[in-house]
């Protein structure tokens, strides 16, 4: 796996941070925030782009895509995988996506108003793309095979890495590089969020983001995800992978009907269908970790989801994107690759900012310290704009 995050670059830094409960949560510093009802964000400040990346790919893609190149290198390198001793056909790259370079095009936006048509970038024809991560990261690696992008919100991350696995066992393609980033913290992208409603307007920036806190009032914007190599386990074992951190084993999505059509939510049946395709009943569930929306009414139906399916505070439950801010298309991503981590050193990370579980919620949330825990089964929940619900587990590799 590769990781940058607002709190860290590179799996062992983010994951460092993550456990001390470090936020890259503070008010927004890539531009001036001060006449915006939103001030504060997850940024990825200190990513050097020049360092990590070939010069002839700075001027044509966006920061969002920049650190998808990096972080797929260093997923490959973690791996041990040199894709060109395999069959390029074989290997694929499935990717979420939402904004797509909303700062790249912000920039060719000013010129041709600024200055004329003449000075837009030819690279804006793709750089603003929503599928740009999965064709940059496919041409750099020679990667041939099946490739494409799911526009899903914040669940995207999850039904992106599902339907690799699913690939792989059809045997449609030998690996697959799976994950999702978004770098929209920008003038543009900012004012694009706001009408949702949905941001939090804090101020404070450690109490900006308190998901199922009797104090929610939105989430906090954020940038980064992460970049996982999947592959089928004989052919890690084959080939003596270099790292292998767990096994996806069950996967669902479900989709909501509109608000007032009288139709249950969705998020309950994802669970359990995920549950079922992985063959393990709910007593067997280490830990969850949480979409944590932040706003008082998804926050209720989430734990209501989870009360349902668990039952009251029967599993442990934790939203280490109180660090980070919600990375839309890089946060479930990027969650699955910190639930793995969590599989990896048998410890569960904290929420952070979150004082108290709203008393109704029925939720034994990790709070302020991460939990030592033997971690064999994790849940990953995540819900997009528009009704979108997908469930996915991972397990420990034996």
């Amino acid at each position: 796996m590769g990781i940058v995050a607002p709190n860290g670059i590179g799996t062992e830094e983010y994951w460092a941070a993550t456990l001390a409960g470090k936020s890259g949560i503070d008010v927004i510093r890539r531009f001036d925030p001060q006449t915006y009802p939103v001030r504060v964000g997850g940024e990825v400040l200190a990513f050097d782009a020049p360092a990590h990346l070939p010069k002839r790919l700075l001027p044509q893609t966006d920061r969002m895509t920049q650190h998808a190149l990096a972080a797929a290198e260093w997923a490959l390198a973690d791996a041990g995988l040199e894709p060109e001793k395999h069959d390029e056909y074989g290997l694929g790259v499935l990717t979420a996506g939402g904004s797509g370079g909303f700062e790249f095009g912000q920039r060719e936006m000013q010129k041709l108003w600024g200055t004329g048509p003449e000075r837009v970038s030819a690279y804006q024809s793709f750089a603003w793309f929503y599928a740009v991560n999965t064709g940059q990261v496919s041409i750099q690696h020679g990667l041939r095979g099946h490739s494409s992008v799911f526009v899903t919100e914040q669940a995207g991350g999850l039904d992106a890495a599902a339907q690799a696995s699913r690939l792989l066992r059809k045997g449609s393609l030998e690996t697959v590089l799976t994950g999702g980033f978004e770098a929209s913290l920008c003038p543009w992208g900012l004012v694009a969020q706001i009408p949702s409603g949905a941001l939090s307007r804090a101020t404070d920036p450690r109490r900006a983001y308190l998901p199922f806190d009797a104090k929610a009032a939105g989430y906090v914007p954020g940038e980064g995800g992460a970049m996982m190599v999947l592959e089928r386990a004989d052919a890690a074992r084959d080939r003596a992978a270099a790292s292998v951190y767990g096994r996806i084993t069950g996967h669902a999505s479900t989709f909501d009907a509109r608000p007032g059509s009288g139709r249950p939510a969705g998020l309950a049946r994802a669970i359990r269908l995920a549950l079922d395709e992985a063959r393990v009943d709910p007593d067997d569930v280490d830990v969850v970790f949480a979409d944590a929306f932040g706003t008082t009414a998804m926050d209720r139906a989430e734990a209501a989801a989870l009360s349902d399916v668990f039952g009251p505070a029967a599993v442990p439950v934790t939203a280490p994107k109180t660090m980070t801010g919600r990375l839309y298309a890089g946060g479930a991503a990027l969650d699955t690759a910190t639930a793995l981590l969590s599989i990896r050193d048998s410890v569960v990370p904290p929420t952070v900012g979150t004082d108290e579980a709203g008393p109704a919620l029925g939720l034994d949330l990790v709070l302020h310290q991460p939990r030592e825990l033997r971690v064999d089964t994790a849940l990953i929940l995540a819900r997009g704009t528009g009704g979108f619900n997908s469930a996915l587990i991972v397990q420990r590799h034996n």
